[in-house]
């Protein structure tokens, strides 16, 4: 039995409380065969991970992938090393140019597995202050109410 193909491993959901996400981007990973296993097991945190450029390079960091159980020695791996994203030359530069002109982040949004890789979602956003968030959860709040108001009104329970 196959699962879903883009059903997500790990979210940062955090990310999107603290940011205004602005423009997404799959990116493929580089990974050893224990993080992969890992991965398949949902054994990852995504709480305070970011990416970046350097050298020409995208990169994720802060991205925790617990080792995996049966790898030993050699097979196993760093849980906090940072990773190389997969993205075109173009693209991270195009990235890199928006993120240093506008004073963005790059955050990773899911890690997900689509035909058998890994990819992660990654998102360029603006950081949100106090204001801003609590703005959100009450907009948020009130297309809740009104949802739920047309909800009923549609059942006839008016």
């Amino acid at each position: 039995m196959k699962s879903p193909a883009n059903k997500p491993v790990a979210s940062n959901r955090r990310a999107r409380h603290d940011y205004e996400i602005l423009d997404t981007v799959e990116a493929g990973v580089v990974l050893t065969g224990s993080e992969v296993k890992s991965l398949r097991l949902s054994q990852v945190q995504m709480a305070d991970s970011f990416a970046r450029v350097r050298d020409g390079e995208m990169w994720m960091e802060g991205v925790h992938i617990s080792p995996y159980q049966f790898a030993v020695g050699v097979g196993s791996h760093d849980p906090d090393r940072p990773r190389k994203l997969l993205l075109h030359k173009s693209e991270i530069a195009k990235w890199a140019d928006r993120v240093a002109r506008e004073r963005l982040v790059l955050v990773p949004l899911s890690i997900y597995f689509l035909e058998g890789r890994v990819k992660v979602e990654l998102a360029i956003a603006r950081s949100r202050t106090k204001g801003d968030k609590r703005q959100a959860i009450a907009e948020r709040d009130s297309r809740r109410e009104m949802d739920r108001a047309l909800g009923r009104r549609t059942k006839g329970a008016s």
